[in-house]
């Protein structure tokens, strides 16, 4: 499940951090670095869901 959460963070940040977690803190922080630009929000997505 992982590599599918994964694939989503690449294509699309803020849907992997939410699978991972769900609407909180960590989601809204990757909306806003993906709107500031998109390769920190996929840094910060593929992060959260390597924490876990």
């Amino acid at each position: 499940m992982d590599i599918i959460r994964i694939i989503f963070a690449v294509l699309l940040p803020p849907l992997g951090v939410f699978l991972q977690v769900g609407i909180g803190g960590a989601f809204w922080l990757n909306i806003l670095l993906t709107l500031l630009g998109y390769f920190p929000g996929v840094i910060h997505a593929v992060y959260i869901i390597g924490k876990k």
